[in-house]
């Protein structure tokens, strides 16, 4: 066993050392659930570590030492776990932004574990939320590009729900089945934003067509704006459900903050003022 405490801690329960690969998958799994979460008995964890062949315990441990260097953490006063090694920070400083890349590694990697494991332990049953985000899409019709695409999606949905804790950031819905992970630059204007966290918004069904339409946008100082076409309504459902919300503050997300540039942009592009 290693002497020095830090590497001790990120070694496998046989002594083999967290590879590269093990933590990319870490850092894939963090980005898609609340920080909070980050347990050993979140099911999701398990799963991983399942997977890794590794403790829930040292799994948790991990999602821990990479709140270490998350910003929007450290301005909420959460250090996370300090005691990280430099392979750590080595993965967080080569996928954290680089949001393509992480998705499709992790994608490849996941196909491969999954492949040498064999699927899930006896008797062991998840949810299909807590299977979508670990298991890379599979099925006769999926070519190459279409996984991508559906691994490009699920990454975006999870990590910018997870964010917003299933809440809707302009009315506080929270049916996560009518809650959308919205773009603010839309991926067909942009694909290099596509997977981007920070591009997005936790949106009811209402406010996302909204938002999607231009009848509704945020700007930059994170307040919420309402075209003056929604005055046009005499239906009291859009006070209510819309007009009541113009100019209050929208409300921010634990993980992800949305990038002022992208929300300028939705406001000279998209808002009809």
């Amino acid at each position: 066993m290693p002497s020095n405490p830090v590497a001790a801690a990120v070694t496998h329960k046989y002594g083999a050392a967290w590879t590269r690969d093990e933590l990319v998958l870490c850092l894939y799994l963090y980005c898609q659930i609340p920080f909070a979460e980050t347990k050993a008995t979140n099911p999701e964890v398990v799963r991983l570590a399942h997977l890794l062949r590794r403790t829930p315990g040292s799994v948790a441990r991990k999602l821990g030492n990479f709140g270490a260097f998350d910003p929007v953490l450290a301005k909420r006063g959460i250090t996370g776990l300090t005691h990280y090694s430099k392979a750590d920070k080595g993965v967080w400083d080569e996928f954290y932004q680089a949001w393509d890349s992480l998705v499709e590694h992790s994608g490849r990697l996941l196909e491969k574990v999954q492949a040498k494991v064999g699927g899930l332990a006896q008797g062991e049953d998840l949810t299909e939320e807590e299977e979508r985000i670990i298991s890379p899409p599979t099925g006769r019709t999926d070519r190459p590009r279409t996984v991508l695409t559906r691994l490009y999606q699920s990454f975006f949905r999870r990590a910018v729900l997870s964010s917003y804790q299933s809440v809707c950031c302009v009315c506080a819905f929270d049916l996560p089945t009518l809650l959308v992970a919205s773009h603010i630059i839309p991926w067909s204007v942009n694909e290099k934003t596509r997977t981007d966290p920070q591009n997005g918004l936790c949106l009811c069904a209402l406010h996302d067509r909204a938002f999607d339409r231009g009848v509704l946008t945020v700007d930059t100082s994170f307040t919420i704006r309402v075209s003056r076409s929604a005055n046009n309504s005499r239906a009291a459902i859009t006070k209510h459900m819309l007009l009541s919300f113009k100019d209050r503050p929208m409300r921010l997300p634990r993980r992800f903050v949305p990038t002022p540039e992208y929300l300028a942009w939705h406001g000279r592009n998209i808002f009809r003022a």
